[in-house]
């Protein structure tokens, strides 16, 4: 993309006022981004430095801190926990918000925005009121310290993401293809999954996608129902961080980074193919 695109050229009627609003606003711009990305940014260099301790200038370079990573037992098993909870938890939320969108879409009744505001409560609810409630309800059960019990708060957690994005796909579906292929003899189910479920596909791994990551990434909520067995890498990340803080720590988060990225650019090309069609 040429950088005339990027930046058009000032219209003719353009004071020099307007010219300094409009690079003072993209330099502020520039300043925010920068406040926001370096602090991540500086964290990669030191996932590769020899050095016992986050200091900058780097003393040397070395691959020992991710050796260190993928040999530890402590880290193993936490990102096999993290791989066993995230994705059972993503298809939980995915079928669940999927369907709880579908059916907002296609009802109309009294209390509908009054449901969708308890839908997607937990996505403003502050995360430790989340986390304490979830261990008043589930202690009783003997859900706390389990792995049932993460899934399904985590799965609970990524919902609203999936109802929001998939409700968002539906404002566009053209009903009459429903009452088409229902015309045509087709069931219900047989409609969903071949005439509705293609078209708000976008929607629904995208929403997927945002459950995959907020599941992934999520620490306050683990730290009140998990127990030694069901560590994550966010929980370990955040023991580490809290008694003995090691260079590991810049490793795991340096994956973590190139993981989120790759997960946003996944969903950047999905909205690229949807708005091609």
């Amino acid at each position: 993309m040429k950088l005339r695109t990027l930046l058009p050229d000032f219209p003719a009627y353009a004071t020099p006022l307007d010219k300094l609003g409009w690079w003072s606003l993209r330099a502020a711009c520039v300043g925010v981004l920068a406040f926001l990305l370096v602090p991540i940014i500086v964290i990669v260099p030191l996932s590769f430095s020899d050095s016992s301790f986050l200091v900058y200038p780097i003393p040397g370079w070395s691959f020992k801190w991710y050796q260190n990573l993928f040999t530890s037992d402590d880290w193993i098993r936490a990102a096999r926990n993290s791989f066993i909870v995230a994705p059972l938890a993503t298809v939980l939320a995915t079928v669940l918000g999927t369907l709880a969108a579908v059916g907002l879409a296609r009802t109309d009744f009294a209390f509908k925005g009054a449901l969708m505001s308890l839908l997607i409560a937990p996505m403003v609810v502050p995360i430790v009121v989340v986390g304490v409630a979830t261990y008043l309800f589930f202690a009783p059960l003997g859900l706390v310290d389990s792995y049932a019990g993460l899934i399904i708060v985590h799965a609970a957690l990524g919902a609203p993401f999936v109802l929001t994005t998939v409700l968002a796909t539906l404002q566009g579906f053209n009903h009459n293809l429903v009452r088409a292929s229902q015309s045509l003899g087709a069931s219900q189910l047989t409609t969903f999954f071949r005439v509705t479920l293609p078209v708000i596909a976008p929607g629904v791994i995208s929403g997927a996608l945002f459950a995959f990551a907020t599941s992934f990434d999520e620490v306050v909520v683990t730290l009140f129902l998990a127990g030694p067995s069901q560590v994550t890498l966010p929980r370990q990340m955040f023991t580490g961080i809290r008694e003995n803080i090691t260079p590991t720590i810049a490793a795991v988060a340096t994956l973590l980074i190139l993981f989120t990225t790759s997960l946003l650019l996944v969903l950047e090309w999905l909205r690229g193919r949807r708005e091609m069609k």
